[in-house]
């Protein structure tokens, strides 16, 4: 079972470990996602270090395929975010948790 962590589990969190009141770290953490944001609009790539990177990448039009009554369609040509993780976040990932494969339940600590 996978848990989502949102943007106000965040500001806590961080409240917490800096000591900073949780509208302050809020206010920082909406101003952070919002030049990112701006910054992929833009065109740039966006580099977290020890985290990853974001960067648009352009989608090509293609026939998609309705997997219910077989029918196609045309799915017109978009941009999109992609994240690639940084090799020191992949390693850390590989160390945490064994590999869980398709359709296992892995079971709460």
């Amino acid at each position: 079972m996978t848990t989502t962590i949102t943007r106000a589990m965040l500001s806590e969190a961080a409240a917490r470990r800096t000591g900073l009141s949780k509208a302050d770290t809020a206010a920082i953490g909406e101003a952070m996602f919002a030049m990112m944001g701006e910054a992929l609009m833009a065109g740039e790539n966006v580099k977290l270090t020890a985290f990853g990177s974001l960067q648009v990448r352009s989608r090509a039009e293609r026939l998609g395929r309705n997997p219910r009554t077989g029918t196609e369609h045309r799915i017109s040509p978009r941009q999109t975010v992609v994240f690639t993780p940084s090799a020191q976040l992949r390693e850390a990932l590989d160390q945490s948790k064994p590999a869980v494969s398709a359709g296992q339940v892995r079971q709460p600590a």
